[in-house]
């Protein structure tokens, strides 16, 4: 039936014939391919049917078409009127004006408005000046339309106003004002979408309107730091593209235009110097000057708005992007010095956190720029400038003993300066690999990094330490004389706490690089480090002014030891064992004669001293596997009960000594959970009962005023949920800031100080520099992971008793605290959940069964997202765990019955996750009775128009059922898809995480349906065209979001039908997208890419090359083909997966 759509004007016998629900999809099919045969048609071919072709397309918008429907109309009509006669034009034109005028305000007429603005829209963007005069009075009904219009018809409103600023140019200059005050109040409009349409509105006009970047420079600066203020991401990448392309333009050559110029003559030209103080001001206040009226309460308490800070670090890095890399090379200095400039500005570091993160912020500005758009040569040229900038800021500073009390505001601000200088320096080196060797030769990079090694703040010194070891493994020959020189110092510099900081830092750290490079270090260079600890931890009592960085580096540099593995650590271990075992006491005794003696300063040395020794033991652990045996743990496990012991009975010096030791003391509780994560949990099965009161202490808040939470509950729930939680943030390039923004999360809070062990350890994969959490996180994180370890282990009687405390917990805390409490269970629950399935082990008796369910069912309906997901995801894992398909039927029965009744949202989207869950973890199979429910319930919740949260848990849902079901649901194809192509065809494209998820649902059934794709029978062609359909759609979308769901699943189709997706027009689209800014489009891209060329390899060489042809931008396809693009994006990628995609796509 839908080839009868394939006509040059529509089929309306056909159409008439087709079950009413069918028709929008026909309509659809018939635009697509009236689309693609205008733009190559010739003015003859149309002429006897032009009118008749205007006439159809006129009534479609009449007849409420949605958004896609409505873009194609628009885009047939336009080009309609630029292939063939022009007679009609104004006719049409008018008719749409006719419709904007109508006060009808019923949402039934609302499709009808959307289209009419969305066509005239096209045809000015199309058709430029051919439209005459008419623009004045359109855009003054678009303007009046605007003051009572609802959020989709300002959206559409500004996309408008966009494309006739673009197809007219300076020929309506006299309404570029009046379009600027709509886009302006709009820019800062409560809907997001719609600060998103007026920032890409305003852009547009920058290219004509002269006074935006003159006159109205800095009031438009100011305008975008309000519109970054309570943004979304969307936004934040909308109006740094504005802001960025605001203040390229100012330093950007006039061009011969004499009217510009003519207009310009009393406007004198802004310096670089001015435009970049624009982008400070709005990095510093934060805009916080336009907040004092509103008496807006900024979060965090700080003057500083950490979304604005966010938005113009884009903003600088679209900036820079704008003027290109000749340009960049040419104004290297003064970029670099500005940048580094911005963070050591006392109002850039309030507190600790947002200095770290505007360190964050300044590196990504750094990384992007240098990073992605110079050559090796001016890499070169940046590491040597911003030694310069390292060395003259240490010459800045008064080593001076008097006045080192108050450690000079300047050092302090200072110190993050450095600590974004070293850290670009070490990636840039270790992008360089063995071309570093030029920079040792011409310039004292070495002597520079070095001599940050005693500077009076830690943070610096372990920058400092971190680009030693970059360059050590960049140019291994360094790793011998960069050793030899930290000895030396920590020899000859014995009395400077500073100094034995820093040096052990470094020689910690290049020890952690050692492994990274083939040759490694002479053999002995461990024993003699190990020496030189043993000395600092021997000599550590002689001098109380030095005890405890003596203590501190003595035992880091134990551990560095470690990381050069078995052959140089066999010889060392009976003097490790000893130094262990010394390093605690060895009986209740005489730890209570401890309690009995010592002051603060001693109990902190102690602590200090104590989670040293085991981060030693633990990187032991680590590092050195092959030498744990069953007497080893046995010997190790003395030290490690004397830990646990004293940690349980020193509550009583704690409490004397208050704050002063809450740090470390939690440094020996992080270090105690660490080690023992590593070690067997049969081996300390004697240490239950103490250990998991501790554990649940930690996670449970009980003696924590703070509501710290961890950061493992992201992790610890399935990749899957990332579109429920909004962690597909991860996927994209601007992860490392705006991390920062997100809710409950420590993360984009790592900062090297935090632990310094990080120098030597694995960096974590997709990692440049390691940012360990701060410790209050760590200690949390840690505990859960214990807790994980050890749950499956213990006896029924005490899971019954923790999970009832966790019940109580969570119901004593209020508010935050409650959420906070709530957050660490769940995170916790799910850890010995997923324990309990990898040991094989159940969950116990039926009262233990009875309490987790009630505990998990109450969480299921809180008002946080992140919480909800969390109960859903613990139910399925609980129901795989007690793997009783009775348990499981009672489960999906609670939740049918809480959804046919329940109203509110909270309600519905628990749920609907929890039967998707049920699912993904026992699979249909385990609940086949109930897969019809299910999805007829989540059918009828997509629907639900009033509350797209719903529609996306539940599509989330639908989406998990679909990948479980395997052939039994095969039966629900059609169903599913026709509601996943109305919901296409209908749902404001504004709700992105909507389409997202219809697109993961589509992904699903192509799957379900499999190679039965590659049929010819009646049904299998009807459900192969909507597939396609439907991908067509999602491509069309303009977020790269939804785009990136198209990709992959047009790649599920060509794995199971081939020969039925057209890679004449999908080769091309993935070519352009691999030079998109957004990651996730080209990780998709390449995906696709790679699969393509497993079969079809020389097909797809040639069609990337018809993109050459069309495009004379994209030379780089033209000169080098294909693989020539994909060897250039790995000098750029730093994805691991998508690397991976490249070498596959390069050599299969």
């Amino acid at each position: 039936m839908m080839e009868l759509s394939h006509s040059l004007t529509l089929n309306e016998e056909a159409l008439v014939q087709l079950p009413e629900s069918k028709r929008p999809v026909f309509v659809f099919e018939w635009l697509r391919f009236l689309d693609k045969v205008l733009i190559a048609a010739q003015k003859n071919d149309i002429k006897g049917c032009q009118k008749k072709l205007v006439e159809q397309l006129t009534q479609r918008i009449q007849e409420c078409p949605g958004p896609p429907t409505r873009r194609l109309v628009a885009r047939c009509l336009a080009t309609l009127f630029s292939v063939g006669d022009t007679f009609l034009l104004f006719d049409t034109v008018n008719k749409c004006n006719d419709i904007l005028r109508n006060k009808d305000d019923s949402p039934s007429f609302l499709p009808t408005k959307l289209a009419a603005i969305c066509c005239i829209g096209a045809m000015y963007e199309k058709l430029g000046r051919m439209m005459g005069r008419s623009y004045e009075e359109t855009v003054q009904i678009l303007i009046k339309c605007l003051r009572s219009a609802e959020s989709q018809t300002r959206i559409e409103i500004m996309i408008t106003l966009e494309k006739v600023c673009c197809g007219m140019g300076s020929a309506i200059s006299n309404m570029h004002k009046e379009m600027y005050k709509a886009a302006r109040h709009c820019l800062t409009d409560r809907v997001m979408a719609v600060r998103c349409a007026a920032s890409k509105c305003i852009l547009e006009m920058l290219n004509h309107a002269t006074f935006l970047h003159t006159t109205e420079l800095e009031s438009l600066a100011t305008l975008c730091f309000r519109a970054f203020d309570g943004s979304n991401y969307e936004v934040r990448c909308s109006v740094s593209k504005l802001l960025g392309g605001l203040i390229a333009i100012t330093q950007q050559q006039p061009k011969a235009n004499q009217s510009a110029v003519a207009q310009n003559k009393g406007v004198k030209p802004v310096s670089l110097e001015e435009a970049l103080t624009v982008l400070m001001s709005g990095f510093l206040r934060g805009g916080v000057g336009f907040l004092k009226n509103t008496g807006e309460i900024i979060k965090g308490g700080s003057g500083l708005n950490r979304e604005v800070r966010v938005g113009v670090t884009h903003a600088y890095v679209v900036f820079i992007q704008l003027m290109g890399s000749n340009w960049l090379e040419r104004n290297l200095n003064t970029i670099l010095a500005h940048v580094l400039d911005l963070v050591a500005n006392p109002k850039a570091a309030s507190s600790h956190v947002d200095a770290v993160y505007a360190r964050k912020c300044i590196n990504f500005i750094l990384r992007s720029v240098l990073g992605r758009m110079l050559g090796e040569k001016a890499q070169i040229s940046a590491v040597k400038e911003m030694t310069l900038i390292v060395a003259k800021q240490m010459t800045s500073i008064d080593f001076n003993p008097e006045n080192a009390k108050d450690c000079n505001q300047e050092t302090l601000f200072g110190q993050h300066l450095l600590v974004c200088a070293l850290q670009e320096m070490a990636c840039l080196i270790q992008s360089l690999g063995t071309t570093a060797s030029n920079l040792l030769t011409s310039s004292n990079l070495v002597d520079a990094v070095m001599a940050v090694l005693i500077h009076p703040c830690q943070a610096a010194r372990l920058a400092a330490a971190w680009c030693l070891r970059c360059l050590c493994v960049a140019v291994p020959s360094q790793n011998t004389p960069v050793i030899d020189r930290c000895i030396e110092n920590i020899e000859s510099m014995r009395s400077s706490p500073e100094a034995i900081s820093g040096y052990s830092a470094a020689l910690a750290a290049v020890l952690g690089g050692v492994k990274l490079s083939p040759l490694g270090v002479p053999h002995t260079k461990g024993k003699i480090i190990f020496n030189t600890a043993e000395e600092l931890l021997r000599s550590a009592s002689q001098n109380s002014r030095l005890s405890l960085n003596r203590t501190q580096a003595g035992w880091l540099l134990i551990g560095a030891i470690m990381a050069l593995g078995v052959p140089v650590v066999r010889g060392l271990l009976p003097r490790m064992l000893l130094l262990w075992r010394n390093s605690f006491p060895r009986s209740n005794k005489e730890l209570e004669s401890e309690k009995a003696r010592g002051d603060a300063f001693t109990w902190q040395v102690t602590l200090e001293g104590r989670a040293g020794a085991l981060s030693a033991m633990h990187s032991f652990l680590m590092y050195c596997s092959e030498l744990v045996t069953d007497d080893i743990i046995r010997r190790l496990l003395t030290p490690i009960e004397a830990a646990l012991a004293m940690l349980i009975n020193i509550s009583s010096v704690l409490k004397n000594y208050g704050q002063h030791l809450k740090a470390p003391a939690a440094m020996v509780r992080l270090r105690l959970y660490e080690t023992l994560s590593l070690l067997p949990p049969q081996s300390f099965e004697g240490s239950y009962t103490h250990l998991l009161r501790l554990l649940v202490a930690e996670f449970t808040l009980s003696e924590n005023s703070a509501n710290t939470t961890t950061s493992q509950l992201r992790m610890a729930c399935h990749s899957d949920d990332s579109v429920i939680l909004g962690s597909w943030l991860q996927e994209t390039d601007h992860r490392t800031i705006e991390e920062q923004l997100q809710p409950n999360s420590a993360a984009g809070s790592g900062a090297l100080e935090h632990d310094a062990c990080c120098l030597f350890r694995l960096v974590p994969q997709g990692e440049k520099i390691p940012g360990p959490l701060p410790l209050g996180v760590a200690v949390i994180d840690a505990s859960v992971v214990l807790f994980g370890c050890v749950f499956p282990r213990v006896a029924n009687k005490h899971r019954l008793q923790m999970l009832e405390h966790f019940a109580e917990c969570m119901k004593a805390a209020k508010s935050c605290r409650a959420d906070a409490v709530t957050l660490n269970v769940f995170a916790a629950l799910l850890s010995g959940l997923k324990g309990l399935t990898d040991n094989k082990a159940g969950i116990g008796q039926d009262d233990v069964k009875k309490t987790a369910t009630s505990l998990i069912i109450g969480v299921l309906t809180n008002s946080s997202a992140m919480l909800r997901c969390a109960a859903g995801e613990c139910l399925g894992r609980l129901a795989q765990v007690v793997s009783d398909p009775r348990f499981t039927a009672e489960l999906a029965q609670t939740s049918f019955d809480r959804l046919k009744l329940a109203r509110d949202v909270a309600s519905r989207t628990g749920h609907s996750l929890a039967l998707g869950c049920l699912h993904r973890y026992v699979g249909s199979m385990g609940s086949s009775q109930h897969l019809n429910t299910s999805i007829s319930i989540l059918l009828a919740l997509a629907q639900d128009l009033s509350s797209p949260v719903v529609q996306v848990w539940a599509l989330h849902a639908l989406a998990l059922i679909t990948e479980s079901g395997g052939p039994m649901l095969r039966g629900y194809v059609e169903p599913s898809l026709s509601l996943a192509l109305k919901l296409l065809l209908n749902v404001s494209q504004s709700h992105v995480d909507v389409h997202q998820c219809i697109g993961k649902v589509v992904s699903a059934l192509i799957t379900t349906v499999g190679p039965e794709l590659q049929g010819n029978t009646a049904s299998v062609c009807m459900t192969r065209s909507s597939f396609l359909c439907a991908c067509a759609i999602m491509q069309d979308h303009q977020e790269p979001l939804v785009q990136a769901e198209a990709t992959s699943c047009l790649q599920q189709l060509h794995l199971f039908a081939p020969r039925h997706v057209n890679l004449s027009s999908l080769v091309p689209t993935l070519c352009r997208t691999l030079a998109s800014n957004h990651l996730l489009l080209r990780k998709a891209a390449v995906s696709c890419l790679r699969q393509l060329t497993q079969r079809e390899a020389k097909e797809v060489c040639e069609h990337a090359l018809t993109l050459a042809g069309e495009n004379r931008d994209s030379d780089s396809v033209e000169e080098s083909g294909l693989p020539g693009v994909l060897f250039s994006m790995l000098d750029t990628e730093t994805d691991s997966r998508l690397i991976k995609d490249i070498h596959d796509t390069l050599t299969s």
